[in-house]
């Protein structure tokens, strides 16, 4: 669940890009990166690390141009490694040419990849994005145009991706034809044009008229202005128009933004709502949530049940996501360090206790551990989305399905090992009522009916 900027038509657009990127941080705490280019020279910067840690006053400085492409990464396919972050730059005879961010996953990585290594393309790593961006280069080195080149990519590479693609000097939006990722766009007062994975980063950026780039989009913004690229959005779509991703909804996605034609808070609010709707007649001192994605689900829960609203938990914000972090032995040792009970608050109470999904069930166990130290009397865990039962391919990592709960254990032995005194997930007949085009959206991590045939 990375999160890609761009920027085209300001003097500052470095600076912008890094603004936004750390509007996106949640997408990603691995690594970030910049591709910055002033019409001439392409120069690329990225390290693992935060964007604030990375970018300094002084990194921006040596990143001049009015041009400027940025990621932050959390590692789905490839390892942890510089090798694996993003941008991606394409070197020519010219030198640098071109760079790519992307934000999703492939499914038929490999084959394309054997394809391109035959024709004597080198890869560096093991990333999506680095395939994306050799996959047009070499297509431009046949002799196709950049937009030419992208609807190739549209035929034959299949997944999620939402791509920011720049040349020394233009700037290309594209988003897989199904809109699996978000991808959102605008102008600032200034004319700038601005990109980013949430809108989040564009309200940091006061860009106004905010849009969705549409599915298989492609738009290129160079000195004539900006040019939407006709392309067909039929080229592999499925049982439905489109196929968002529910969970940017339910877990990744700032509550602030909006997306998929959604306000996210207020699908969080309406999920918090039905949770209450099948919950007619528990007894309960105060609803809590597990801060942050959970908090709005927990003020939908509060104002439909009647039972108050308590902020029991305090979250530290200097630690990163835990399900985001690439191990196991890292996300345990995060949990500690994450959240902290307020003292007192607990004693003798029966609790609500929101979340928004169990995956490993490794951190909510930790987190009932917690709140039972602090005195409570009993836990009644809530859950807004149904059960993760299917690993998903096009971005979240949960590449193996024996490592999700729901496949290890019943939904009882979960209720045991956790130690709550009740557990029920939403349902997805009721998730589906949350959203305003429920059609249009992946449940596959939960139903397992995948929009692409995986390969």
């Amino acid at each position: 669940m990375c999160g890609i900027m761009g920027v085209y038509g300001s003097p500052e657009a470095a600076s912008m890009a890094a603004l936004g990127m750390f509007a996106e941080q949640h997408r990603g705490q691995e690594s970030c990166g910049m591709a910055v280019c002033d019409g001439k020279i392409l120069r690329l910067h990225k390290s693992m690390g935060l964007v604030k840690e990375v970018f300094t006053p002084e990194v921006l400085e040596t990143l001049p141009g009015t041009i400027a492409i940025g990621h932050v990464r959390y590692p789905t396919k490839g390892s942890a490694s510089s090798f694996n972050s993003q941008p991606h730059l394409v070197e020519t005879l010219f030198g640098p040419s071109y760079a790519l961010a992307s934000n999703g996953d492939l499914v038929n990585y490999a084959s394309v990849r054997a394809r391109l290594e035959a024709e004597n393309v080198y890869f560096k790593s093991d990333n999506d994005g680095e395939l994306l961006v050799k996959f047009i280069a070499w297509r431009i080195a046949q002799g196709d145009e950049p937009a030419d080149a992208i609807r190739a990519l549209m035929r034959e590479i299949k997944g999620a991706y939402s791509c920011v693609f720049v040349t020394k000097r233009e700037l290309y939006l594209f988003r897989d034809p199904l809109s699996m990722r978000p991808m959102v766009w605008g102008k600032t007062a200034e004319g700038a044009v601005v990109v980013a994975s949430e809108s989040c980063a564009l309200d940091i950026l006061k860009v106004s008229d905010r849009r969705e780039v549409p599915p298989a989009g492609m738009i290129r913004v160079n000195k004539e202005g900006i040019t939407i690229l006709e392309n067909d959005p039929n080229l592999y779509r499925s049982r439905r128009h489109n196929s968002y991703c529910v969970f940017e909804h339910i877990y990744f996605s700032r509550p602030d933004s909006f997306h998929f034609g959604e306000d996210v808070y207020a699908v969080r609010e309406k999920i918090g709502a039905l949770l209450a709707a099948e919950d007619q007649g528990l007894k309960a001192d105060c609803v809590v949530p597990v801060p942050d994605s959970s908090n709005f689900m927990a003020v939908g829960y509060a104002a439909a049940s009647g039972i108050p609203l308590s902020l029991g938990l305090i979250r530290n914000h200097y630690i990163g996501r835990t399900f985001i972090k690439p191990e196991q032995t890292i996300r345990d040792e995060s949990v500690r360090q994450k959240f902290n009970p307020l003292p007192n608050f607990f004693t003798g109470k029966r609790v609500v206790l929101v979340d928004d999904s169990i995956v490993r069930g490794t951190t909510i166990r930790k987190i009932v551990l917690m709140i039972k130290a602090a005195g409570a009397k009993e836990i009644h865990l809530r859950i807004g989305s149904p059960q993760v039962k299917f690993s998903c391919y096009f971005g979240i990592d949960t590449p193996h399905p024996e490592e999700l709960a729901a496949n290890r254990y019943s939904l009882d032995e979960i209720r045991q090992r956790t130690g709550v005194d009740s557990l029920k997930h939403l349902s997805l007949e009721s998730l589906a009522k949350c959203l305003d085009k429920p059609e249009e959206y992946c449940y596959a991590c939960f139903d397992g009916h995948y929009p692409l045939e995986i390969q």
